[in-house]
């Protein structure tokens, strides 16, 4: 029999939950550096040279990792295309146009249709290579449910025009959009505005959108890119969509990394933490540092959002993908496993989908992977972000994005697709007993061993390096895979 300080009554979890609220947000523990990859915390894997990114990086400033702001402040996970590193590359320039060449492939810009095709499409559809093209009207048919949640800092004066600017372009459905300003805690009446985070805006709800157009989109924006701030942001947007929509799916493409005391916020970032038992699937971007752990992508209640390199032939039909030399991804320091219930932190019994691989380690992440690399980046329209690097003055303003960001919300736009309506907990009728869990990340690491699903329903990722070794099956770098159809997510 399970522990019952575990085991609770599915009637009285909205209850029992409370206490696991009572955190201070004020209160951080010294920051501590990022660790590279291990299966147990503190020792290192096996590690590879990290690889070479294809062509150059634009870095925005949002998007600079800090040690110091460990457990303090989050940064984005978003870069850019560029021709030289200094500046962005739009994508309507001439050399926007001309793909990326190494080692005998290219890369070249993503869009809803080639990613749709690539991600979420038949075997018989995606045999056609899913080639990208500008313009190119169309991506994924019409599904979803409930709502996705994105949680970002500061404001985007220009979020409503950018995606209706972007579902025109692209023809697609009209999204159903809410801004939300997560101000109740009083730190602000309103966000300032932030032009590196308004580019993080305008990719999250974009490609949160291109794989669920049928869910709504909700953008829960923070006072400010203080973990105070996005953690009560975190608790605005579970509790909107579940209220509102009766669940759904949240993306946090932000991080920093690990600190001492982490895992007290771990509940936040749960219905059940919120009190609420509506489905909901919370996600995180791994980062773009290489090989290490972050922070909230080490937190066991939510999948772990790696990064990905599309590979194409010269004539852009899909080659392969790689591990992006860029992507996060490792073995927490902080996260350590318990064999008794501690109230929703820690990894343990209550989210064991590890066990098989790691035995009572602590988490290892990522656990699932997209597309994350800016020289494959994904076509993202930002016209705040355009105007502040002087490049645009009217839309469309479109870029080449890349960066775990991209990775977090599309992979909540495909778990949306899929309507499985997963949670971080489940009861039973038979004895009115539930427990917690982390559900998605149950199904995604159960089909591992299975010879015929796995490869079915993933793409095994085995070539490209962030500086830990990339192998078959789950690793430091991508995970289970990258998506491939629906079933199994």
């Amino acid at each position: 029999m399970q522990n019952q300080n575990w085991r609770l009554l599915g009637r009285l979890i909205a209850v029992a939950v409370v206490a696991v609220l009572v955190v201070s947000f004020s209160t951080m523990a010294a920051a501590q550096g990022r660790q590279e990859g291990a299966a147990v915390a503190g020792v290192k894997p096996e590690a590879a040279p990290r690889g070479v990114q294809a062509g150059h990086v634009f870095t925005p400033a949002s998007s600079i990792e800090r040690a110091e702001d460990a457990g303090l402040r989050a940064h984005t996970n978003v870069v850019l295309r560029s021709l030289d590193g200094t500046k962005p590359l739009l994508v309507s320039s001439k050399e926007a146009l001309t793909a990326v060449s190494s080692n005998d492939v290219v890369e070249n810009f993503e869009t809803p249709y080639s990613m749709g095709c690539l991600y979420v499409s038949s075997p018989a559809k995606r045999s056609t290579g899913c080639i990208p093209a500008l313009p190119q009207s169309h991506g994924p048919s019409a599904a979803g449910w409930g709502a996705i949640a994105l949680v970002d800092a500061f404001d985007n004066p220009n979020i409503t025009d950018d995606l209706k600017t972007f579902d025109k372009f692209f023809a697609l459905k009209a999204a159903s959009f809410t801004k939300i300003i997560a101000n109740g805690n009083g730190d602000c009446l309103y966000p300032p505005t932030d032009p590196g985070w308004a580019l993080e805006e305008s990719l999250d709800v974009e490609w949160a959108h291109v794989f669920a157009p049928e869910a709504n989109i909700v953008l829960v924006e923070a006072c400010s890119n203080s973990y105070t701030d996005l953690l009560y942001a975190e608790s605005v947007a579970i509790d909107y969509i579940a209220s509102n929509y009766g669940g759904g799916d949240v993306s946090n493409s932000w991080g920093s990394p690990e600190f001492s005391g982490e895992n007290a916020y771990d509940p936040v970032f749960t219905g059940f933490g919120n009190g609420t038992l509506a489905p909901i699937v919370t996600f995180a971007s791994a980062g773009d540092s290489g090989c290490g752990a972050a922070y909230p992508s080490s937190n066991p209640w939510l999948v772990s959002a790696g990064g990905t390199s599309v590979l194409r032939n010269d004539d852009l039909t899909f080659n392969s993908e790689a591990c992006w030399s860029g992507s996060g991804g490792g073995s927490s320091v902080y996260e350590t496993y318990a064999t008794s219930w501690t109230g929703g932190s820690n990894t343990g019994p209550w989210a064991d989908y590890q066990y098989p691989i790691f035995g009572q380690s602590s988490r290892q992440t990522p656990d699932l992977a997209f597309n994350a690399d800016p020289s494959s980046g994904v076509v993202v329209d930002a016209l705040y972000f355009g105007e502040y690097v002087g490049a645009c003055n009217a839309e469309p303003c479109l870029w080449q994005v890349g960066g775990t960001s991209v990775a977090s919300p599309s992979l909540a736009s495909i778990t949306n697709r899929a309507n499985n309506r997963l949670s971080g907990w489940y009861g039973y009728d038979v004895d009115f007993y539930g427990y917690f869990t982390n559900e998605e990340d149950t199904l995604l690491y159960s089909q591992l061993p299975a010879a015929t699903a796995y490869y079915t329903n993933f793409y095994d990722i085995t070539t490209g390096s962030n500086g830990c070794t990339v192998s078959p099956s789950w690793d430091y770098c991508t995970g289970v895979g990258s998506p491939r159809d629906l079933l199994g997510k």
